[in-house]
């Protein structure tokens, strides 16, 4: 897989504490892996998925403890881990990316979302919900997408204040998942595509620091 960055995406967000140092791609390998053997019937989320699902959380008005949102990483139904697997590395690996994002969302910096290219072209004439996933975008919005709808706290902020940056990520998804959301589909109606992938990249960035801007103004309230 290559990693898709938008122009002038800046790794890391400049000089990163050892405590938050990004993990390469060895590591986001390492990460998968880890991942792929959770044991069914489990079902864990991919790194790209649970990328956007530690931006869903991160950007939420109040803080939520790391053993609230880890279980739902393992599985997407938040159901535990079996006694004897060992979830430290992968937990590790997770915690270290949450750092990272957090403190690069936290100062409202340039971050890398975890968004790759797809290696096989998928043919979705007039499929909507293959197109969609067909994006290389899908999984990380929908990683996100899951964030909000496991902890909602952010969509109590005024629709006003949330349509626009949730325009820019839920354009990656099914339509049909979003039928009851008439807002957000005028809205995105009105959006240009993206010019290639790196404005969509650049366009998740945006759009989650919009999010963590309307997170912390209803945390004051």
């Amino acid at each position: 897989m290559k990693r898709a960055s938008a122009p002038g995406s800046r790794r890391g967000g400049g000089a990163v504490a050892a405590a938050v140092l990004p993990l390469g791609d060895r590591e986001i390998d390492l990460l998968q892996s880890l991942l792929d053997a959770v044991p069914a019937p489990l079902e864990p989320l991919d790194v790209s998925s649970l990328d956007g699902f530690l931006c869903g959380v991160i950007v939420q008005p109040t803080a939520i403890a790391p053993a609230r949102w880890l279980p739902f990483v393992s599985d997407v139904d938040g159901r535990a881990l079996p006694a004897g697997f060992d979830a430290r590395p992968l937990h590790s690996l997770v915690l270290r990316r949450d750092a990272e994002l957090r403190r690069a969302i936290g100062r409202r910096e340039w971050f890398d979302p975890w968004v790759f290219e797809l290696d096989d072209a998928v043919d979705a004439a007039g499929d909507d919900e293959a197109a969609a996933r067909s994006d290389p975008a899908y999984s990380w919005v929908a990683g996100f997408a899951a964030a909000l709808e496991t902890f909602p706290g952010l969509l109590a902020a005024d629709e006003e204040l949330l349509t626009g940056p949730l325009a820019l990520l839920y354009r990656h998804l099914d339509v049909d998942d979003l039928e009851d959301a008439e807002a957000l589909l005028a809205e995105i109606e009105t959006l240009e595509p993206p010019a290639d992938l790196a404005a969509a990249v650049e366009e998740l960035v945006r759009a989650t620091l919009l999010l963590a801007d309307v997170g912390l103004q209803l945390g004051t309230r």
